[in-house]
């Protein structure tokens, strides 16, 4: 039955209803409203425990239990994950200080903590992300940051509605690009079965596994050691059809761009007209006409110090084009025998073609706008399969290897979030190998032992380390989560045997 207008009149607590009750419903309580449920595109309403009854027109709250605790479900965590959000907060605060000046300081601190927790929990779905923060210090940190599945799904989705800021965010970190700077960009392939992201199409390597993709491009700076800019094409785009709207859309305009045969400078030659501080270094396919027109076999001499490495340089006429050939005599032999084996196989040997193929076994050419020593080609190129690593930490150590999201909104904003974790990913990595801990362990190692080091919370109040082990401390202490040690313990070593007996007085 309705309740009657004097009765909801009736002062009450914010956040309540007033239901009816009682053998005649002429009884009124005050229940709690803790929240709401989203079913079927609609929210509905959650009602908790009754707060208080209406009697006589007047609100009465129900008396509070003395000295009851509270259960434990609704207790407070008073153990949580520690070192890991410490270090990647410190190691991180360039990159926070950057999202502030995109996003809101509520978004950011959103965007910092899913990627944290993503960088510490590989493979973390969106609806353990709340568990995941409550157990961890960024809820000390960050203590406003709402990470509840529904809240984390609508906000990836309006991340990516809001995609001007994303590019605006890798624009930014582009500007910081030098002249002088080598940049790697590469892609990789992202399982992705939605039916409906556009995103999600056929590759080639798509259709042997049985499963859609989409890709994604990274562009990473050599020079400083850190991801540059990200952006998602659709699992069918090839390399050289994205990759002029890559350098377009985040705004590339400086340094050395280092890529692999299927970004060919063809695909940006107008834009390198309009970018003339933009350089490229690109190898060319072995069947291309250029090399042998410009005779790029035939060789001039040898690098220094480069283990018999053979070279030579052409200058393309009428192009500010310069072209370099380098030849592995250890890998051109390999390569010799390898095909006479497997033509010797197939019983496909002639001779003919063997000679077309000899002079270009282990070889590789390269193409560039940039006029600079043959060694020092050499080595930029030999510096490229660090865009690999990129890649394998991206699907290996943090498990971004398929995508969970559905929409088109939703995909962009999830991989933006990946890009920030894979940006933290290589800011510690760079701190371990400063700090040589790797030499001696694994990244994952490092990160179980970061996992151990949890703070408590006994008195209700003062947060304390657990006690852990000397080992761990010092590797707290290398990264600078911890003080170090201002004294040292120096037990000095016994003789064997009884000690002497003291000197009587």
């Amino acid at each position: 039955m309705p309740i009657p207008a004097h009765i909801l009149a009736v002062e009450r607590p914010k956040n309540t209803v007033v239901y009816v009750y009682g053998k005649n419903k002429d009884r009124y309580g005050v229940k709690a409203r803790i929240g709401c449920r989203h079913r079927n595109g609609k929210n509905y309403p959650v009602n908790g425990p009754t707060v208080g009854h209406i009697i006589d027109g007047v609100y009465v709250p129900l008396p509070e239990p003395e000295n009851e605790p509270a259960t434990v479900s609704q207790a407070p965590v008073d153990i949580k994950d520690w070192a890991g959000e410490e270090l990647l907060i410190k190691e991180g605060k360039e990159l926070l200080d950057e999202l502030y000046n995109v996003y809101d300081r509520k978004d950011s601190e959103r965007i910092f903590c899913i990627a944290v927790l993503r960088v510490l929990n590989p493979g973390i779905k969106d609806c353990e992300l709340k568990e995941a923060y409550d157990q961890s210090f960024l809820s000390e940190r960050f203590p406003d940051c709402s990470l509840s599945k529904n809240l984390v799904s609508r906000f990836q989705k309006d991340l990516g509605k809001a995609c001007s800021r994303i590019v605006k965010f890798n624009r930014n970190r582009a500007a910081s690009i030098e002249i002088s700077d080598s940049v790697l960009i590469d892609g990789t392939l992202k399982t992705n079965d939605s039916r409906i992201n556009t995103f999600s199409e056929w590759s080639r390597k798509g259709k042997l596994k049985g499963r859609r993709d989409l890709s994604i491009l990274y562009a990473f700076d050599l020079t400083k050691q850190k991801p540059v800019c990200s952006q998602v094409f659709p699992g069918n785009m090839l390399d050289l059809t994205s990759y002029s709207d890559f350098l377009i859309t985040n705004d590339i305009q400086k340094g050395l761009v280092i890529c692999d045969k299927g970004f060919p400078a063809s695909a940006i030659e107008e834009l390198l007209i309009e970018r003339p501080e933009l350089k490229y270094l690109n190898p060319l396919r072995r069947s291309a006409r250029i090399a042998v027109d410009h005779r790029m076999y035939n060789y001039e001499n040898v690098l220094p110090g480069e283990d018999g490495i053979q070279y030579r340089k052409s200058k393309v006429e009428g192009k500010h084009k310069w072209l370099y050939s380098f030849r592995n005599p250890r890998e051109a032999a390999k390569e010799e025998q390898d095909w006479v084996l497997r033509h010797s196989k197939e019983g496909t040997y002639n001779d003919g073609e063997y000679q077309k193929a000899r002079i270009k076994f282990g070889t590789i050419v390269f193409e560039s706008n940039l006029d600079a020593a043959p060694e020092e080609i050499y080595r930029m190129y030999s510096t490229r399969w660090e865009i690999e690593l990129v890649m394998r930490y991206y699907k290996s150590s943090l498990e971004f290897d398929e995508t969970r999201v559905q929409s088109d909104e939703a995909v962009i904003g999830s991989e933006f979030i990946d890009f920030i974790s894979v940006c933290l990913t290589f800011r510690i990595k760079n701190l371990f190998e400063k700090e040589e801990l790797l030499d001696n362990r694994t990244y994952k190692q490092i990160l179980r032992i970061l996992k151990h080091a949890k703070k408590v919370r006994m008195d209700g109040k003062e947060w304390t380390l657990v006690k852990t082990n000397k080992n761990q401390i010092e590797i707290l202490e290398k990264l600078g989560i911890l003080p170090a040690s201002e004294t040292e313990e120096k037990s000095a070593k016994r003789k064997r045997g009884r000690p002497k007996k003291s000197a009587r007085l």
